[in-house]
C-alpha cells in the first residue's frame, strides 16, 4: 500500500504498509514481516456508502399501459437526410422488405424499406425534403 522511510537513532528503516485490517497493520521492516495492533481510532475508508431508498409508488404506477392497434404501420427515417426518390404511391399494396424510396444521409444513397406489408394510405414527405431521423415517411394499412 504504502512506503515510509525512517531513520531512528541514526538507523535507517524500509517500511512498507501491507495491509490494514480492522486494527491490525501488517508492516515489512527492512524484509522482515511483523503484525502491528493499532491504539487509538482506526481510520475509515474516504469511499461513501450508497443507500437506496425506497421508491413510493401511487396507484397505477409503474404498470404498462397498452394502447390499441389502429392497423397503421409508419415508416419512419433511419437517419437524418434528404429524399432523392420516391418508388411507391398511394394506394399501391407493398410487400415486407419492399423498397419503398431512397434517401441520402452522411452522403450516401439509402434505401428506405418497409418492414411490414400492406397498402401505401399517405406518403407524409416529397422529393427533395429533408427529413429528421424517425420523421414519419409513409403510412401503410
Amino acid at each position: 500500500m504504502k512506503k515510509y522511510k525512517f531513520t531512528i537513532r541514526g538507523n535507517d528503516y524500509d517500511v512498507h504498509l501491507k495491509d490494514i485490517e480492522d486494527n491490525i497493520a501488517e508492516l515489512d521492516v527492512n524484509g522482515t514481516i511483523y503484525e502491528v495492533k493499532i491504539h487509538g481510532e482506526v481510520k475509515t475508508t474516504k469511499t461513501p456508502t450508497l443507500v437506496r431508498k425506497p421508491v413510493e409508488q401511487l396507484p397505477g404506477e409503474g404498470q404498462i399501459k397498452k394502447t390499441p392497434t389502429t392497423g397503421k404501420h409508419k415508416v419512419t427515417a433511419p437517419l437524418p437526410g434528404t429524399i432523392l426518390k420516391i418508388n411507391v404511391s398511394v394506394g399501391d399494396v407493398v410487400t415486407e422488405g419492399q423498397n419503398l424510396m431512397i434517401m441520402e444521409a452522411m452522403k450516401m444513397e439509402n434505401q428506405v424499406q418497409t418492414t411490414k406489408g400492406g397498402e401505401v394510405t399517405a406518403i407524409k414527405v416529397n422529393v427533395g425534403d429533408s427529413v429528421l431521423q424517425d420523421d414519419v415517411l409513409i403510412e401503410l394499412a
